[in-house]
Parts: C-alpha cells; structure tokens; sequence
C-alpha cells in the first residue's frame, strides 16, 4: 500500500490494545470498516528476536490496512524485529512510547522513552532502514510523571521529525509511572486535547493522530477538524458498531452503505468456521464481539449466550445465531 493510501486510512484508526486488538479482533474490525487502519496489539522485539515469537506477528490479509506495534528499546533488536514484520508484510511498523505497565517500564521501553528522546531517534532510524518503503510511526503521549507537557512534547515531536519520522500517533495524556497502574493510566491523568491540537498547527508538515478518551463519531469528527488522523481505542472494542459501522462513507466518504448489526454477524461465519476447523474456540472470536448490539434491544441476551456458553466444547456459529437478538423468544 501506499505512503499516500496509508496517510487517508490513518484518518482513523484502532489503537493498539493489549488483550484485545488480536487477530480475530481485526478481522471483526474490518467487516465493519474496510478502510480504518487497525493496529496489533504490542509485541516485543525481545519475543520476536530472542524469543523466536514469530507467531505473534501473523495475521490474515483480510486485515489490511494493517500496522504491527513493536515495543523495545535496543535500536539493533528494533531492526531486526522489523525486517520480520516487513517479510510478514505488515502496511506500517509502529513503535510504541505510550504503554505505562510495569511490565514495560522494567524493559525500559514503553512511556518511560519519553524521557530518552535520543534513544528513540536511534531506534527509529534503524527500524527505518530495515522497513524500506515500509512506513515506521511512533505512537507516544505528552509526556510522563513531572514533565512538563508543553515543553518536553514538541521537543520529542522534532527530535523524531530530524529522525525522519513523518506520521505520529499522540495519546492526550501524561503517563504516570509512579503511582498509578495501567488502568488508572487509561483514565485519571486529565486530557489535553488543545496541546495536541497545537501540535498540528506546530508541524503542519507531519501527519498527527490524536488518541485518548474519544468515546463517539460526533468527537472523531470534532478532532478531524483539528488533526490529521483519530486513533480510537476503548470505544471502537467496547461499542464497535457506532464507530466503525459507518465509518467508511463517514470519514472515508466511500460509497458504501453500512451493514446491519446481524449481516456482520453473518460476514464473521467463515471465519469462526475456519477458526473452529484450526482447533480454535468459538470464544476467541466471539468475545471481541460483545458489543456489537451495545444500546439495542436483544444485547444483554446476546452478551450473556456467547459468554456463557461460547467456551463449551463443540461451540460453533449454531450458537451465534441463537445469540441473535432476532431470534430472541
């Protein structure tokens, strides 16, 4: 794909979500929206490189527009990690400088990185020369602890634009390491939607997407008069429907009109029976689909047959159906 075609798909996009964004995720993701950029979740270049992880990096090509998310912090490990994402055949190779889990920090990569701007700048430079035409992103937030936003965020922005970095993804909250967990991080430090905002009037030459806390299409749409690119996380999982059912012909200004609720329900037959045919378990599909019918009668039905009954032996697409609210008594 692209730089061009990946730049208008990257107007909205699925964040990277540990647990969640898999590769039964982004399948469901994109019978919704043939179009929105959809993310992995983070793999280590340690898993990947040392760990000969491979499998954490294969998808299905029904995904593209796809990017692969990278944490690490060793630029030659990065390099290596991304030659195999690119042979994968990955659209995009982000690196994350945004997760605030203990986990991460004790790899010293993740948001911690926001204090070694230099660090990241080799490790992009390397991850670019491995990626070729291959786009390298880094997808960060305005900063961590006692930083002060306004001033440490452009600085990181121009180091990785002298760095050759030309899209970034910028989540609108600090992370803070000391103090609060993971979770906590996804909600207590305050948003800052006007800094990020500046940072598109600052480099207008750079393609940004903002991240964090947009939870409907009417605040996409407020923040794509703004910025380049929306990257939606928590809301495009938990309430798949309002943002990405529409999406196409929203934000992409396609021709196409949205599927129903249950025509994608259908769509996902083929790849559930595949899956189930692989040796896999309905649940594993099914539990990125829960909130599908979010807000409509029939969805707490819904919710609680396939997660009740989705992991039992010889579970299969039978059971989607009866789940439907349509077909509810």
């Amino acid at each position: 794909m692209s730089e061009m075609k990946l730049e208008k798909s990257a107007r909205l996009s699925v964040a990277p979500m540990m647990d969640w964004t898999d590769r039964n995720c982004r399948v469901f993701h994109r019978v919704l929206s043939h179009h929105t950029l959809l993310y992995t979740e983070m793999v280590t270049a340690p898993a990947l490189v040392r760990g000969g992880a491979r499998h954490l990096i294969a998808f299905n090509a029904v995904e593209h527009p796809v990017a692969v998310q990278l944490g690490g912090s060793d630029p030659v490990e990065l390099r290596a990690a991304t030659t195999m994402c690119v042979d994968e055949g990955y659209d995009e190779v982000n690196l994350n400088v945004g997760c605030p889990s203990d986990r991460v920090q004790s790899g010293a990569f993740g948001a911690i990185l926001m204090k070694s701007p230099d660090v990241v700048a080799a490790c992009v430079t390397e991850m670019q020369e491995a990626a070729g035409d291959i786009p390298v992103t880094v997808k960060c937030r305005i900063g961590v602890d006692d930083q002060e936003a306004h001033e440490v965020l452009p600085a990181f922005i121009a180091t990785m634009r002298a760095a050759g970095i030309s899209r970034m993804q910028i989540h609108a909250r600090k992370a803070w390491l000391d103090g609060l967990s993971p979770k906590e991080n996804r909600d207590i430090p305050p948003l800052d939607y006007d800094l990020v905002h500046a940072m598109k009037a600052q480099f207008p030459d750079m393609h940004l997407s903002i991240n964090g806390g947009i939870a409907t299409m009417a605040h996409v749409h407020d923040h794509l008069g703004e910025m380049d690119g929306v990257m939606v996380g928590r809301a495009a999982y938990h309430t798949p429907y309002d943002i990405l059912g529409d999406a196409d012909a929203q934000v992409f200004g396609a021709d196409r009109a949205p599927l129903s609720r249950e025509d994608v329900v259908l769509a996902m037959e083929d790849h559930i029976g595949r899956h189930i045919a692989a040796g896999g378990k309905l649940t594993q599909v099914t539990r990125h689909m829960l909130g599908l019918f979010a807000g409509q009668r029939g969805a707490r039905r819904w919710k609680r047959i396939l997660s009740e009954r989705g992991h039992h032996e010889g579970a299969n697409f039978d059971l989607v159906r009866e789940a439907l609210p349509s077909n509810e008594g």
